[in-house]
């Protein structure tokens, strides 16, 4: 099987994710999951991934469509890279483990059918917040709470943003 095959095989339908989950648990791994956009793949994005996967055995990660990402108001031009292109980038870090698009505007039932062992935010995020209107409340956490799983943040990298990637790039 050659590398680029591997890489595709990572990028998984979201009706196959509830057996890829339970395979992996079988095996006694302790599943973690995060998601986001991953419009322009950065330092900060590579620096929580490879944290996320440190708090367990199998990452997925849950991918904003690009309908989806129409829906979250980062602008009329956004996402800047297609979903599938994105899909492919993200499956090739050694890091992630697996990657599942999805098209609702949040991963909550992603979340709900996986019941990772860790669901995993940036430092942007409280995990402790409950309000769900909140903009720091972390989608999913009343589902970890309501298993007894934990839900973590990893501190952001300043200076590391794709909108502000994509701001500094048309000053320039």
């Amino acid at each position: 099987m050659s590398r680029l095959q591997r890489i595709e095989d990572k990028i998984i339908d979201s009706g196959n994710l509830s057996a890829v989950t339970q395979r992996n648990r079988a095996k006694g791994k302790r599943i973690v999951f995060t998601n986001g956009v991953f419009d322009i793949l950065h330092r900060g994005h590579v620096t929580l991934l490879n944290a996320a996967s440190e708090l367990g055995d199998y990452l997925i990660l849950g991918l904003n469509s690009d309908q989806s990402v129409r829906t979250l108001n980062k602008g009329p031009e956004r996402p800047i890279n297609k979903e599938k292109d994105r899909a492919m980038v993200l499956a090739s870090l050694q890091c992630v483990d697996a990657v599942v698009i999805f098209s609702e505007s949040t991963p909550y039932h992603l979340i709900e059918s996986i019941r990772p062992d860790v669901l995993v935010k940036g430092g942007d995020y409280d995990p402790n917040e409950t309000n769900q209107s909140s903009k720091t409340y972390v989608v999913g956490s009343d589902i970890q709470r309501a298993n007894a799983k934990i839900t973590a943040t990893i501190p952001l990298v300043d200076g590391y943003s794709t909108t502000a990637i994509i701001k500094k790039s048309k000053n320039d």
